[in-house]
């Protein structure tokens, strides 16, 4: 039987990868597929003066269908919550 175990890790110094996997006993042989995305790792971090000065301050202000910021933000992590990992995003 196979069995995934999907975890996400960051390459260390001389390209080393720590994967720390308690579901399998010591001496268990595995198959490593490294899957590496360029968008992950140039993410920009924004500074709060950044973020104020972005278009995404206010982005739902003039929305007549979102009359509550705070719920419709939490509908919204909810559904992509429940998302299957093969559904379109």
């Amino acid at each position: 039987m196979i069995t995934g175990i999907k975890q996400k890790a960051t390459v260390g110094k001389n390209g080393k990868i720590e994967l720390p996997i308690t579901e399998l006993p010591e001496g268990t042989i595995v198959e490593v597929i490294v899957l590496s995305s360029p968008l992950l790792s140039k993410k920009k971090v924004l500074t709060a003066r950044e973020l104020l000065d972005s278009s995404v301050i206010g982005l739902w202000e003039e929305r007549d269908d979102i009359t509550d910021s705070l719920v419709y933000a939490r509908q919204l992590r909810e559904q992509s919550q429940r998302r299957d990992y093969h559904s379109p995003r």
